[in-house]
């Protein structure tokens, strides 16, 4: 049986989209799903996230309602986004970050478009997951650590982005990339030709200056 690690942040819904298309992978692949703090993965690399390039922000958020639409699953962005992801987070991490718990939290912030770090998207969630404020607030520390050590452990396998697929020490960033983690599960070597070597290493050219 395959493994996979996935690493996730509920705040991409490229992250709902690909969850979303899980049912295209072999049935024997064991997956683990790893909540991460996104926002913690742009600051270590030196990153702008999507959202915060006005151009790039109105294009994605065309493209996941498109791409939804072309996959027939319900999307509905909430009020606002980018939004605080943390409460998400915890809740998920509180309820064992399974994939049931994966899929209720992505059904209420992009399914039915509810704003997640409010009150309401908060109470909403912790019904969903069976979680009371007394258990959220008890686990509070144990859940900000896990997500700590989480975005830790992604960051140290090369995790720049999310969703990530993270096979045999191989990564697959993003829905795109599927077809080619695919085949990367059908033939293990696929990144052993010569050309394949050569450009997973090949010297920077030129270089802008931060």
């Amino acid at each position: 049986m395959n493994k996979a690690t996935w690493y996730f942040d509920f705040i991409s819904p490229f992250a709902y989209l690909q969850f979303a298309q899980f049912k295209k992978l072999p049935a024997d692949l064991e997956i683990k799903l790893v909540p991460v703090l996104f926002g913690a993965l742009l600051k270590h690399w030196g990153q702008l996230g999507p959202a915060e390039i006005p151009p790039k922000r109105q294009f994605v958020y065309r493209f996941f309602k498109w791409q939804a639409d072309q996959i027939e699953i319900p999307y509905k962005m909430p009020p606002s986004h980018p939004y605080n992801p943390l409460p998400s987070l915890r809740l998920c991490v509180t309820a064992g970050s399974k994939i049931s718990d994966v899929q209720k939290i992505f059904n209420i912030i992009y399914g039915n478009g509810i704003q997640p770090d409010n009150e309401e998207g908060i109470s909403a969630i912790s019904q969903a997951l069976g979680i009371s404020p007394d258990e959220l607030n008890t686990n509070e520390n144990n859940s900000k650590e896990r997500l700590r050590q989480n975005t830790k452990e992604a960051i140290s396998n090369g995790v720049f982005g999310v969703p990530t697929f993270v096979i045999k020490n191989q990564l697959f960033w993003g829905g795109d990339s599927m077809d080619m983690m695919l085949d990367f599960l059908k033939n293990p070597d696929l990144f052993q030709s010569k050309e394949m070597k050569r450009i997973s290493d090949m010297p920077m050219g030129l270089t802008r200056k931060s």
